[in-house]
């Protein structure tokens, strides 16, 4: 990081834009550069895997994310890779499946192995520097550093362990574009995507004092209960094992930017809980929120903590009111006799859908 300090100081001296370094590639990261990089921002980005690889992910855009990947130009580009639309939605518990609804919007679906690639590859077009096998290690609170690094690992949180999983599968016959099944400790989401395969990604939560063994193989957890509608579905399915992925320590509690003395984006903020399907949004929608401070600080128009402050505000005014309902709604949905509820009030009136969709994007 000594280069990229030394690449401020002469910025200023020359009176040439600030550089901005970017800690994490992902969608918050690689989306931030390419706003920045169109704005003439000299933009590096650190990123400590490669590229293409599978993350764990529900790979369903839904909400403003997809107008920003449109702004960027890139949506031609994701439709050519094999994105396609979801128009129909699914609920389901062990033993019941309920009707398929329409979605209030079509959500889009592609696999984060594209994705994340068609947004490397258009940031590196775009004149960024982009630096994989590199995890950068920034001083504290150094002005022009940029935290999207994912999640803030959390071992428990009150008592329980939050994990992920998810992996393709072919040959899974489903109700709608998207079928979400709740467990008595999960919540599953099967989600289609191009070319027959299904995206089968899901939460789970384990007492941190639990003695019974967890399965050895990550897709049991996928497959859930014998006799489950769940395992019916996979029951027959071909496992694309190479985009088998878990993540752990996952801490879905909400934060506010407004609190941080660091500019953090994406998961390295904060996480809305994965039921919601707005979780990738969440991650383009702060980078947009990032671009304007950051423009500023770039070209000397403000100082980094005036940056910091008005991008915390933004985030702060665009997302509480989303977050705080859709944690709410998670603890409701763990709750024994809620996903039962949910079907039976999803079965008479679509209303209900409208209005957790709409709570959960801040409409």
């Amino acid at each position: 990081m000594v280069s990229a300090h030394f690449r401020i100081l002469e910025s200023l001296a020359m009176n040439m834009p600030q550089p901005i370094a970017i800690m994490g590639g992902g969608l918050a990261g690689l989306s931030l550069g390419i706003a920045l990089r169109n704005r003439n921002v000299p933009v590096t980005i650190h990123e400590a895997g490669n590229y293409p690889r599978h993350r764990v992910c529900g790979e369903f855009l839904s909400g403003a994310g997809q107008t920003i990947l449109d702004r960027h130009g890139l949506m031609p580009a994701c439709l050519a890779a094999g994105g396609r639309w979801a128009r129909t939605v699914a609920f389901a518990t062990e033993s019941r499946l309920g009707p398929v609804h329409t979605l209030p919007s079509p959500a889009f679906c592609l696999s984060r192995y594209t994705l994340d690639a068609l947004l490397a590859n258009e940031f590196v077009k775009s004149g960024g520097e982009l630096h994989t096998h590199e995890r950068g290690v920034p001083v504290p609170n150094q002005p022009g550093i940029v935290h999207a690094t994912g999640r803030r690992p959390s071992a428990q949180v009150k008592g329980w362990r939050w994990f992920g999983v998810k992996c393709h599968v072919r040959h899974v016959p489903l109700s709608a574009d998207l079928e979400l099944h709740f467990g008595p400790s999960a919540y599953v989401g099967l989600c289609r995507l191009a070319e027959d395969v299904v995206n089968v990604c899901g939460l789970f939560r384990r007492r941190s004092d639990e003695r019974k063994p967890a399965p050895s193989d990550p897709r049991d957890w996928l497959r859930g209960s014998p006799g489950s509608i769940r395992f019916e579905r996979l029951l027959n399915a071909e496992w694309l094992t190479h985009s088998l992925c878990t993540v752990a320590g996952l801490d879905l509690r909400p934060r506010r930017a407004s609190e941080r003395t660091t500019l953090r984006l994406g998961d390295a903020l904060t996480m809305i809980p994965p039921f919601t399907g707005n979780g990738m949004s969440l991650a383009l929608e702060s980078a947009a929120l990032a671009t304007d401070p950051l423009v500023s600080y770039s070209r000397g128009e403000t100082d980094w903590a005036s940056a910091c402050a008005k991008f915390g505000r933004a985030i702060d005014s665009t997302f509480t009111t989303r977050l705080r309902c859709s944690a709410w709604l998670q603890r409701l949905l763990f709750l024994p006799a809620a996903p039962a509820l949910l079907l039976q009030l999803t079965r008479r009136d679509g209303c209900l859908l409208r209005q957790l969709f709409a709570v959960t994007r801040g409409g």
